[in-house]
């Protein structure tokens, strides 16, 4: 039987979909809807979002002390094109999975992956849209032009540009992600909470590092990402998947598995001065 979906504009916009108005899906009541094609329906309903111009501060004016500090912290990631770090920030841009789950696989001392930790894996899928459209309130209502749009220089993902301009800079979706991702694995794995959330934190920075996000915008996402962890603690399903998850942690960690990337190769990256 096929259900018509309805999603918020703006994380379709950042999630690269190209309508927004709504999509059909005839999944089975058991499967997990798509907002488009490895994207994932999250566990908070669509119907009543989270409000985050209620709660994060108004977005910097022009002329304000907190814009001019943002605009020095800009002109200090400028100089990050091109090297490690800079390429770290482009892969932490990529929110598609598998690749998505990488970023905080070292963090976690273990794969992140459907094969090795099936539901840990489906937990950061779904919570993915949950924690990036916690943002969207705040977004739509600021419409905050991005450093690229001011300064005119290069972005890590060049490919993206145009969908950006057309999605608010205020907060940023990407650091409610990775910030709330941090957060829940601290959960999970508290012996590594704080490698986890230095990773929460770095995810966010790279959208300075990438020239896309303000240093306010970063702020803004954190407390964003913080409100929609807080509520998905009320959910049913979210629990549950996270208790799914904790066992899924302790048997790769019985079974001795280890990340499948270059953590040295990262923690170089990630000791770059910001």
């Amino acid at each position: 039987m096929a259900r018509k979906l309805f999603f918020n504009c703006g994380l379709v916009l950042m999630l690269g979909v190209s309508a927004c108005t709504s999509l059909e899906t005839t999944q089975a009541p058991e499967e997990v809807p798509e907002i488009r094609p490895g994207i994932l329906m999250g566990y908070l309903p669509t119907d009543a979002p989270l409000d985050s111009k209620v709660f994060v501060p108004a977005a910097p004016a022009a002329d304000s002390p907190r814009q001019a500090m943002d605009n020095a912290i800009v002109a200090k990631m400028l100089p990050l094109r091109d090297t490690p770090r800079w390429e770290l920030a482009t892969r932490d841009a990529r929110l598609a999975f598998p690749a998505a789950a990488d970023a905080f696989s070292c963090a976690l001392g273990l794969p992140i992956t459907e094969e090795d930790t099936p539901d840990l894996y489906m937990l950061l899928r779904r919570t993915l849209a949950d924690l990036g459209l916690a943002t969207y309130a705040a977004k739509n209502a600021y419409q905050r032009e991005r450093p690229f749009m001011i300064n005119g220089e290069p972005i890590c993902t060049p490919e993206e540009e145009k969908m950006l301009r057309g999605d608010g800079s205020y907060p940023s979706g990407h650091t409610a992600i990775g910030w709330g991702w941090g957060l829940i694995l601290s959960e999970l794995a508290p012996g590594r909470t704080e490698a986890l959330v230095a990773r929460g934190r770095a995810f966010g920075e790279s959208r300075n590092v990438c020239n896309v996000h303000w240093r306010s915008d970063i702020v803004a996402g954190r407390m964003a990402g913080a409100a929609a962890v807080a509520r998905l603690h009320t959910n049913e399903q979210f629990l549950a998947a996270m208790a799914a998850a904790r066992e899924d942690i302790s048997r790769a960690r019985e079974s001795g598995l280890t990340p499948q990337v270059d953590c040295e190769a990262e923690a170089r990256a990630l000791a770059t001065p910001l």
